[in-house]
């Protein structure tokens, strides 16, 4: 694999001649990775920096994925407007946990190091962090976009969000890093890791970003937390789906980035489809792929429902509350599911429904169909 094909679709590789020269040191590179375990899941956004960091294991470096358990506690403040809300310790230690297996279907798991943050910020004495906080001044912080943004409204910033950036440079420091990836959202934070390690007295690593895969709404980045994101593990029919969703002038960039290809030519539509065709093949292989455009044309397309539909349990109690028997089956808010009955998108046995409470014996072994892919078989408890 080429110089080019390593920073192939990437944003900033710094300095310049930065990774030349590391390439030229004979020896296999450390290219560090940082993950949040805020969530569980990995979402094909993510993906594209966890390719970057595949093709430098296919060229013989090692990859360095290190798992934030420590920072997760601070919060990354990175593009917020307000401090992170932080999660109890048992969430990020699971979440920690699900997010590294499901990297090993892009990373070698043979060809990678997997470190816990924890292991030595956890260790840092108070003279050590002080030490720590004397590598980078007030002023040069508050360069940062998001943190001069909330200075400027007078918008709170907490003194552990400050340290956040300086955290996740002493990584650097720790794993001894060569290289460090991470999408262009993460520049200043990579860019602080250089300045650290510089006062260390440790080679200064060089700093590769790729691209923010824009979400399904077409124009916020992807993320779990706003809801418009595709999971690598999500089911194909979901998968499926959720790419036909997207805006049209989505597509040349979910082409690249989701899937590694150039765009097709021609009407939106079927470069839609063969996208979403790329993308549950690429997770799930060609046989879901098949089943689940099947499924989008009967669902979605034609109207129909799905062969194979769940049952679920109606809540006690007649008539039943629709938008709790509707919370129940598919994971929304009440709130969400009165919005939903209210817009005419809910439906029982192909009916628009648009009463709130409902007798009981109306809804039994019927099926429940909410927006166009959600569908569910009412039953009585056992």
């Amino acid at each position: 694999m080429s110089l080019e094909s390593l920073i192939r679709n990437a944003v900033d590789v710094l300095p310049a001649g930065g990774l030349e020269a590391k390439l030229k040191l004979g020896r296999p590179l450390r290219v560090k990775l940082g993950i949040d375990p805020t969530g569980p899941d990995i979402h094909i956004g993510f993906a594209v920096v966890l390719e970057k960091l595949a093709a430098f294991q296919s060229e013989g470096h090692t990859a360095v994925l290190i798992v934030g358990d420590y920072t997760a506690r601070i919060g990354d403040p990175s593009g917020r407007t307000k401090e992170r809300p932080v999660l109890a310790d048992d969430v990020l230690d699971r979440n920690a946990k699900l997010f590294a297996a499901q990297a090993f279907k892009i990373l070698d798991r043979d060809r990678t190091e997997i470190r816990f943050n924890s292991e030595w910020l956890g260790k840092l004495s108070y003279a050590e962090v002080v030490r720590l906080t004397r590598t980078m001044t007030v002023a040069r912080l508050l360069e940062r976009d998001d943190f001069a943004k909330r200075f400027g409204m007078r918008e709170p910033i907490s003194l552990s969000e400050l340290l956040y950036p300086l955290m996740q440079a002493y990584d650097s420091v720790a794993v001894e890093a060569d290289v460090e990836l991470g999408g262009t959202d993460q520049l200043y934070n990579l860019l602080a890791g250089r300045d650290v390690m510089e006062q260390y007295g440790i080679p200064a690593q060089v700093v590769l970003t790729t691209p923010l895969l824009v979400g399904t709404d077409g124009s916020e980045k992807m993320s779990k937390s706003r809801g418009n994101y595709v999971g690598i593990d999500d089911p194909p029919e979901e998968q499926f789906g959720k790419t036909m969703s997207i805006p049209d002038g989505a597509l040349p960039q979910w082409w690249r980035l989701a899937a590694d290809a150039e765009p097709l030519e021609g009407e939106p539509m079927a470069s839609k489809l063969a996208l979403a065709r790329e993308i549950v093949t690429r997770w799930h292989g060609p046989g879901a792929a098949t089943g689940a455009e099947a499924h989008f044309t009967r669902v979605v397309r034609e109207g129909g429902a799905p062969d194979d539909i769940p049952e679920t349990v109606l809540p006690v109690g007649d008539p039943v509350h629709l938008p709790a028997a509707l919370a129940a089956a598919f994971g929304l808010s009440t709130s969400e599911a009165r919005r939903l009955i209210s817009q005419g998108g809910v439906k029982l046995d192909g009916e628009v429904v648009s009463g709130l409470d409902h007798a009981r014996g109306q809804l039994v072994g019927k099926t429940i169909q909410a927006g166009k892919r959600r569908f569910a078989r009412f039953r009585e408890p056992v």
